[in-house]
């Protein structure tokens, strides 16, 4: 009987041969043998050249058909990582030592798959057949767990629908195991922003908000980090929201995504347009004729937000698996670099779970997009409302949020990477005199960090322009 790893797929049923039933079709998976074969030989005449290339495509143990070739590369990989010389006669020694010389079709094989390939001129053509037909068994398998899935679980369409297209994309973008860094790139990429750090670059942090004071004690927007803004209502959080935005899209030019549940896309334009512009809309009201300078910054704000890669999404009542599903497709089409959603309790979860409980709605939703942010490695930034409990408050106390006071679920406290609670002490102000006196101050209370520090952040409010500004206003003493 041949080795193992030269053995041949399973032969084609003729015409004459009863139709194929379904266990025919999935023991002959879509392969390609002789291109497995030909990497590998390839790979042992010549490590240097050809291992360092596979690794470059992304190629792993997995994307080979037979048991005995994904055993055997990934043997070779690893000595290839550790720097170790690989040769015929110490590659066999080492499988043997290993006690896996019998996983890949004993010495002979080894030999034999040596002098298969002639030539290394095919390496890359036979690189993308193997790869190729992984993808065709992925399909396969991904096709038929939606199948078996859909006839136990035919009420959990919603769910279903947005698992599958997961799977789907995933096999587009390539396995999980491609996308998976191992312990040793983690730890090389850590040193070398490390590095970066130490000379001052400041490309290595997150991506810079805008706000001077807050990037210090975060270190930017990190890919993966859920980053919640909650207050209570008029407090200007969607402001805010935009302020982040505006800088990210417009100013640093990298694309994003905003999901709003409470704004048209025309009054979240028309505010970041005006606002850019340092225009208050609220003028026209009284009569006052903008003046050639108005217009020259409201026509080049226009202009500079037409250019940016913004895209806005105004779904009412939308669900966490659309948000999915369309950031998914923005991520892979235009590479965008951040969401943002305004705001979380407007949001819905469609499971059955969720239908006798808002708590376990919040939840879901909460640990939706800090899944979401993990899985596209970028930085969400979303809106949540707090309850009463500042307005319960006295004295010096008065209007100052708490973590505790986020509506309806712990959990969104959990699944934050980092927590800001806003807040404008003019609001509470009990006569006309003391609101004057706390006009434009507000504050972000930074209540969890989880790479950084917490703290007090000062801002000023500009009303008429709905904008946050770091610092005091500027009559008002440091200190």
């Amino acid at each position: 009987m041949p080795p193992e790893i030269l053995s041949s797929p399973p032969a084609a049923p003729s015409l004459q041969q009863s139709p194929v039933s379904a266990e025919d079709v999935m023991r002959s998976l879509p392969h390609a043998l002789g291109p497995e074969k030909s990497i590998l030989s390839s790979m042992l005449q010549d490590a240097q050249e050809y291992i360092g290339i596979a690794v470059e495509e992304k190629l792993t143990k997995d994307h080979f058909y037979l048991p005995a070739h994904a055993t055997l590369y990934g043997f070779i990989v690893d000595l290839y990582e550790a720097g170790q010389e690989i040769e015929l006669v110490s590659l066999v020694q080492k499988l043997h030592d290993k006690a896996l010389i019998d996983h890949v079709g004993g010495p002979s094989a080894i030999y034999d798959l040596f002098t298969y390939a002639p030539t290394a001129g095919h390496f890359r053509h036979h690189l993308q057949l193997v790869k190729d037909k992984h993808v065709l068994r992925a399909i396969i398998q991904t096709a038929n767990s939606a199948i078996s899935r859909a006839h136990e679980s035919p009420d959990e369409v919603n769910e279903l629908l947005d698992s599958v297209e997961a799977s789907v994309l995933g096999i587009r973008e390539g396995s999980e195991t491609n996308k998976a860094p191992t312990t040793k790139q983690s730890v090389t990429e850590v040193i070398e922003q490390f590095e970066a750090l130490l000379s001052g670059d400041r490309g290595a942090q997150g991506i810079s908000t805008g706000y001077e004071v807050l990037d210090k004690m975060c270190s930017g927007l990190k890919p993966g980090e859920m980053f919640v803004v909650a207050a209570r209502p008029s407090m200007g959080k969607t402001s805010f929201m935009m302020n982040i935005v505006e800088h990210i899209c417009i100013d640093q030019g990298k694309p994003a995504m905003v999901f709003s549940c409470e704004m048209s896309t025309f009054q979240i334009v028309q505010r970041l347009l005006f606002s850019r512009a340092r225009f208050a809309m609220s003028q026209l009201n009284r009569g006052y004729t903008p003046s050639k300078g108005d217009l020259q910054r409201i026509q080049r704000a226009a202009i500079e937000i037409s250019a940016a890669k913004l895209f806005v999404d105004d779904t009412p009542g939308i669900t966490i698996n659309e948000v999915r599903a369309k950031a998914r497709r923005k991520k892979r089409d235009e590479d965008i670099q951040l969401i943002a959603i305004d705001y979380l309790q407007l949001m819905k979860s469609r499971t059955k779970q969720a239908e006798n409980s808002r708590e376990r709605e919040i939840a879901e939703i909460s640990a939706g997009i800090k899944g979401l942010a993990k899985e596209l490695g970028i930085p969400v930034v979303i809106l949540a409302q707090l309850n009463r409990g500042p307005e319960s408050r006295t004295g010096k106390s008065l209007g100052v949020p708490r973590m505790s006071d986020l509506r309806e679920s712990g959990s969104i406290e959990q699944d934050a990477d980092m927590v800001g609670l806003l807040y404008r002490t003019a609001y509470y102000a009990e006569d006309a005199e003391a609101k004057a006196a706390e006009e434009g101050r507000a504050e972000l209370v930074l209540a969890k960090n989880r790479n950084g520090e917490t703290g007090h952040i000062p801002l000023t409010f500009i009303a008429d322009l709905m904008r946050f500004e770091t610092g005091r206003p500027a009559d008002e003493p440091q200190g």
